[in-house]
């Protein structure tokens, strides 16, 4: 519509006029450590928690509760794209085999990146179990708790504004940890496993889906130049810092003698940018995106280039699962001091 192509316009004109200050951070910013980086950690704290409250409303208008990829088999028909995003969380539990008929029901999960809660209050459904959701963005926690009690769940899932990076838990405290597409935010991939492993039972079952970038190749130290200026522009409209790969995150778990089973799903959720796109070309889409504000506006056009990372192969969506071992090894991963509930972090 003539109204639509204006608000596009619009939006791209105020998207570039700001390009300056995406590029430069805030104003005393410590200096990015490589080129994909484009944010303070503290920047890139406050950006998320406003990228996510300004946007999730938009989101749920849309797309409904759940704030992922959907799944689309390989070569398989096509579906509603709200059944594909519950069909994630469906083969990704059955893939990693946890609950029944390959496990125990789970008592406790942690959904670490939670947005508004729909994977928690899913999972909660499926086992009976109690489920705790952590985000940074202060709507999106508020407005998961409003679910749980219009869906008569608010004495087995809640959710809390917390720092991913030190999870306001003791040890051990969940049996199933999952993530599901929030690695990619964290700063400190390190320190964000050194979590996940902390909180997570022994034996318990470990979770991570992620966005990440191809491995390295043999005699590679590096991704290539017109590879980190692709992720760079991402970041800057994602509020993400440097990426890394699914060997990468092998590698973290195996310095807590875990050893993670891996997969790539990049080709079954192939289908889902597009269909994003789609939506947020629509009427309604384009007038959600002009009043959700500038920083979903930027998120909105750099959706292609999420398309060419992963049709040239950069992008990957990758899974990663692990069970927890008895013991942990000395020196990592210290608990957080006692502190309150609802503070803002990553």
């Amino acid at each position: 519509s003539a109204m639509g192509a204006l608000v596009l316009v619009a939006i791209l004109a105020a998207s570039c006029g700001s390009s300056a200050s995406l590029a430069g951070g805030s104003k005393g910013a410590s200096a990015p450590r490589d080129v994909q980086e484009v944010y303070s950690r503290a920047d890139l704290k406050s950006g998320i928690a406003g990228f996510y409250d300004a946007s999730s409303g938009l989101w749920e208008g849309i797309w409904g509760e759940h704030m992922h990829h959907g799944y689309y088999p390989k070569g398989g028909a096509k579906k509603d794209h709200k059944q594909a995003q519950v069909d994630m969380i469906e083969e990704t539990l059955s893939w990693a085999r946890a609950g029944p008929p390959h496990g125990k029901v789970p008592r406790d999960i942690l959904d670490v990146g939670c947005g508004i809660g729909g994977s928690s209050r899913h999972i909660a459904r499926k086992f009976g179990c109690r489920a705790t959701g952590v985000t940074l963005s202060p709507k999106q926690a508020a407005r998961g708790n409003e679910l749980a009690l219009e869906q008569g769940l608010g004495l087995r899932a809640r959710f809390l504004v917390a720092d991913a990076l030190a999870l306001p838990f003791k040890r051990g405290s969940f049996d199933l940890v999952w993530s599901m597409e929030s690695g990619e935010h964290m700063p400190d991939k390190k320190q964000f496993v050194n979590e996940l492993v902390r909180v997570c039972k022994p034996g318990g079952k470990l979770i991570i889906v992620t966005w990440c970038h191809r491995d390295l190749l043999k005699g590679e130290t590096a991704l290539k130049p017109k590879e980190q200026r692709l992720l760079r522009r991402i970041n800057q409209a994602y509020f993400l810092p440097a990426w890394c790969s699914v060997s990468d995150y092998e590698k973290l778990l195996a310095t807590h003698g875990m050893r993670a089973r891996t997969a790539d799903w990049t080709d079954e959720i192939a289908a889902f940018w597009p269909a994003v796109i789609g939506t947020a070309l629509r009427p309604s889409g384009l007038v959600g995106l002009a009043k959700a504000g500038l920083s979903t506006a930027r998120g909105a056009l750099v959706m292609p280039l999420m398309i060419r990372g992963y049709q040239t192969g950069l992008i990957k969506f990758g899974l990663l699962t692990a069970e927890s071992r008895a013991a942990s090894p000395s020196g990592w991963g210290s608990e957080p001091s006692a502190r309150k509930l609802g503070g803002r972090g990553v």
